[in-house]
């Protein structure tokens, strides 16, 4: 019987921990801010050209039930370090009047890299803490461009400083051109790309795109069919251009690692298939496009299905570069690399939390999603429990039970017909959501110094 290559290697890389450390891939990973699952032609829309991202999917494999959360930086917070934004104290979102951020104890994907020598940069959208303890050069970072947290916390808004633009440490502007951001983070990328194509590099792109306030620059302004959200999106796309022709032009192409996924669901709009979309816990919310092109490690053109998410990128980057994770700490994502290199494979994990701020609202396993709460934030949820409620009470959440093989966009509550499903579901929420509270870790705090002038030019 002949054995499946990508199972050979997963095979072979279970017994030989040193395999993928030995080829020091590069990495790439572009992160979006606010996009819907289906805002790409990979993903299903027919209104905006992304041609690059098209090529992307058919040379890489595309996650269908890939996983981030409601809103801003507790997504981040995740995907950094590799666990649910209530272990590392990290809320919904960081305002430039918080004055918390990401611990510097926690170990984050650059630090991962760094130890086997990779040069390292965030380009865009940090908004993990934006004092000088907590940007991206006290987190394992040799270079550092962009804005501090999202690009319409601008002044005048509630009382908020200038939005500042960061070159390392250094603010060099303050209320840039918008319009400029995707082509400038581009621009940075790719120098950082050509500047250290001789060692292993990872460069980590958030893009302040397509959060609000939308912008494009003037070759894609009024171009897509979309309006100014598809015009973002095709700069965007563009942009994952640009970097994939610097990455063929040095012929580093085969053997960089690239990543495009997004934060949390679109603001504003339906992200269709799923009901709801940021700030809430269905899926549109949470579920997001996610590609991956590593050539002759990942199969082109396939499909994975499996449950996954951002929380798993730490953990599967020590895998590829031969890092052991720290076992002093727990850390809640799974090394997704046998799904990587085989779309059949069996699940790497079977549960994924959904968190409202630093709670536990749901938790999906295999295909059953409850809601311990209901959604407060979406209007259906409160109608439904207005509907259950007794005459003359306030509505109270209750429990519901979703399908998300039959209804994926859970449009049928179905926790009547399954008592015990509910119940087991429940008593897991109840379970894991205490387990994560005893061994949760602090954010970082600012020194006792106090806050210092945010926006020094």
């Amino acid at each position: 019987m002949r054995l499946h290559f990508s199972l050979l290697l997963f095979l072979i890389s279970s017994l030989c921990p040193s395999l993928f450390a030995e080829t020091k891939p590069n990495i790439v990973l572009i992160f979006i801010d606010d996009m819907g699952y289906a805002d790409i032609g990979p993903f299903g829309i027919t209104e905006v050209r992304t041609p690059h991202l098209d090529k992307l999917a058919s040379e890489g494999m595309k996650f269908t039930s890939f996983y981030a959360t409601p809103v801003c930086s507790m997504s981040r917070a995740c995907l950094m370090t590799g666990c649910y934004n209530a272990r590392v104290s990290i809320p919904g979102v960081l305002f430039p009047r918080d004055t918390i951020g990401l611990n510097s104890s926690e170990i984050t994907l650059a630090e991962i890299v760094k130890e086997k020598g990779y040069a390292t940069c965030a380009i865009g959208k940090w908004h993990l803490g934006h004092y000088p303890e907590f940007l991206p050069l006290r987190q394992g970072f040799d270079h550092y461009f962009g804005l501090p947290y999202s690009n319409d916390m601008q002044a005048g808004r509630k009382e908020m400083p200038p939005l500042p633009l960061y070159n390392d440490e250094k603010v060099i502007e303050t209320e840039p051109d918008q319009s400029q951001l995707t082509r400038r983070y581009t621009e940075e990328a790719v120098k950082f790309i050509r500047d250290h194509q001789a060692t292993p590099f990872f460069v980590y792109l958030p893009h302040s795109m397509i959060h609000h306030p939308l912008a494009a620059s003037a070759d894609f302004q009024g171009k897509s069919k979309l309006g100014l959200v598809g015009d973002a999106i095709e700069e965007i796309d563009w942009s994952v251009g640009q970097i994939m022709t610097k990455l063929s032009e040095l012929k580093l192409d085969e053997n960089t690692l690239v990543i495009f996924t997004s934060d949390n669901g679109p603001a504003g709009r339906a992200a269709p298939p799923f009901r709801g979309s940021k700030g809430t816990n269905f899926e549109g919310g949470v579920r997001e496009p996610c590609i991956m092109r590593w050539p002759g490690k990942i199969p082109s053109g396939t499909t994975c299905n499996r449950i996954a998410g951002n929380i798993d990128i730490l953990p599967t980057f020590a895998k590829i570069v031969g890092v052991e994770l720290a076992k002093d700490r727990i850390i809640d994502g799974r090394d997704i690399t046998p799904l990587m290199f085989d779309a059949k494979a069996g699940p790497v994990r079977d549960t994924h939390l959904y968190l409202t701020g630093t709670n536990v609202a749901a938790i999906r396993q295999g295909d059953w999603k409850l809601f311990l709460k209901g959604d407060e934030r979406d209007k259906k949820s409160k109608k439904d429990a207005a509907e259950k409620a007794k005459p003359g009470k306030k509505p109270a959440p209750v429990p519901s039970l979703y399908d998300l093989a039959s209804d994926p966009g859970e449009a049928h509550d179905v926790a009547a017909a399954h008592p015990e499903i509910v119940a087991r579901l429940k008593q897991e929420i109840i379970t894991r959501e205490a387990e994560i509270q005893e061994h949760k870790r602090p954010a970082g705090q600012l020194a006792e110094s106090g806050p210092v002038n945010q926006n020094p030019l």
